[in-house]
């Protein structure tokens, strides 16, 4: 059995088996039920469980297994070192007060069994040595029985355990196994652990284990961009402007996907190899358009450009998936190269305050927290220019705002804090077309979308998505 301590070894035992028999062994198996006997209609009724064997069925008649599974082993170990936090390790609490028990990191499945580690009682001479377990969202239990301690409320959610003998009560208290009955996918339940005189509380964790999202994009020493990145972006009758981006981006990365969400009123085709065009309904709207697009991306990263933004030797891609690669940051921006030759990066670090019943205060101010460890361009920031590459499903996860039809962009990050880890690199840069014409120069096209783009109706009122939806009563801003 997990997690039982070796102190005490010659204290004897005996295993209570209805109990241990739910606990977690060190190795997981797919069983398919054996059926004994038939009854008519017991499949429906009652259907069997079946197993399938995934590794063998995958790798049978994979041309490279091994390359597979040393990328899949490469890609998990990626996954590890993003979702570990020190929040989740075991820590024992010693016994400064004659109590000792877990202070974090202590976990069980919805409806599944753990045996609490760490426990312990130390304290002086007694006739008679006593603990008492509460919890609110389960029930104690033991996984053995020890001699010469008395175990009363066995099953239920208060358990006290008593011995005239301290190393008994302690060899007993290495058994104590705790079950979840009152399922929630991801919460808590404070376990009350209470001797004579003192008291302590510490929590369990209620939750499914976090299951890995991988891609699989091949193994290889070198960055194989058209593997890891699709680039998305969303466009709006400026058909010149996507078209120049395009054949910007076809110079560099021939064969990398293009997925390109449209709202436009009388949508143009757009085809080539690798192209992905989507058409919406008109004036859907400049966050509904990247839900669209990051919606269809498959490639572990996902490259955000607007529709007149231009790809140059600058514009190096390689450089976002490495610094992606070798840290936890899940988004990292580049910069924005203007026709005047000014360059923005657009960084930002945004805090929340707590505010009282009226709403809390929201403060973004231009700048970063830090330069990144082996990347001196590179820096951490709450939010950053509107050319980034990110992980696509941390990017879902936030997702943006679909009121926010003709203005948005710092409101994405403004929801993504707390949840994404975001840098910005000097280092990568893309160009910005000229915004500049004289008014006889203005195309139809041009007209019509300056209208869309710049008219006060149709686009929501961010003030009530900062108010009601983010709960902010001010803000302030540089």
């Amino acid at each position: 059995m997990r997690s039982i301590s070796t102190s005490y070894p010659d204290i004897a035992y005996h295993i209570k088996e209805k109990v241990a028999c739910h606990l977690a062994q060190n190795a997981c198996v797919c069983h398919v039920d054996e059926e004994n006997f038939h009854l008519p209609f017991s499949s429906l009724l009652n259907p069997p469980v079946w197993a399938h064997d995934l590794q063998h069925a995958f790798l049978e008649n994979h041309p490279d297994p091994d390359g597979i599974k040393r990328n899949r082993v490469q890609e998990y170990g990626n996954f590890r070192r993003r979702s570990y936090s020190p929040a989740d390790e075991l820590i024992v609490a010693k016994a400064n007060s004659p109590l000792q028990y877990p202070i974090q990191g202590v976990e069980v499945q919805p409806l599944k069994t753990i045996i609490i580690p760490g426990l312990g009682l130390w304290t002086g001479a007694r006739s008679n040595y006593e603990v008492h377990f509460t919890a609110s969202m389960g029930t104690f239990d033991v996984a053995a029985t020890v001699d010469m301690v008395s175990i009363k409320g066995e099953g239920e959610k208060r358990m006290t355990l008593s011995s005239p003998l301290l190393p008994s009560l302690n060899r007993q208290l290495q058994f104590v196994t705790y079950t979840n009955n009152i399922f929630h996918p991801k919460t808590a339940d404070s376990i009350q652990f209470e001797t004579e005189g003192h008291q302590s509380f510490f929590t369990i964790k209620v939750g499914h284990r976090k299951v890995p999202k991988l891609y699989n994009s091949g193994y290889s020493e070198d960055y194989n961009i058209t593997a890891l990145v699709t680039i998305a972006t969303k466009t709006f009758i400026r058909y010149d402007k996507l078209k120049v981006l395009i054949d910007s981006i076809r110079k560099y990365y021939p064969t990398i996907t293009i997925v390109i969400a449209d709202d436009s009123k009388d949508p143009q085709p757009v085809t080539g190899p690798h192209i992905e065009h989507y058409i919406m309904p008109f004036g859907k709207g400049w966050f509904a358009g990247r839900n669209l697009a990051v919606s269809q991306v498959s490639t572990k990263y996902v490259l955000w450009v607007d529709d007149d933004f231009i790809f140059t030797g600058n514009t190096k891609l390689e450089k976002m998936v490495d610094i992606l690669e070798r840290t936890t940051l899940d988004l990292v921006g580049g910069a924005v190269r203007e026709v005047t030759g000014y360059t923005a990066t657009f960084r930002h670090t945004i805090s929340v305050e707590d505010g009282g019943e009226d709403g809390d205060c929201l403060h973004m101010r231009l700048g970063y927290h830090h330069v990144i460890e082996g990347f001196p361009n590179c820096v951490a920031a709450d939010a950053v220019i509107n050319f980034f590459m990110a992980q696509t499903d941390k990017v879902r996860q936030v997702g943006f705002d679909p009121r926010l039809s003709r203005y948005g962009h710092l409101e994405f990050f403004i929801d993504a804090l707390g949840s994404l880890h975001i840098g910005s690199c000097s280092d990568v840069i893309v160009n910005h077309a000229s915004k500049i014409y004289l008014p006889w120069t203005k195309s139809d096209g041009q007209k019509a979308y300056e209208h869309f783009r710049y008219s006060s109706t149709g686009g929501h009122d961010s003030n009530e998505i900062f108010y009601f939806k983010n709960r902010f009563k001010c803000m302030t801003s540089q």
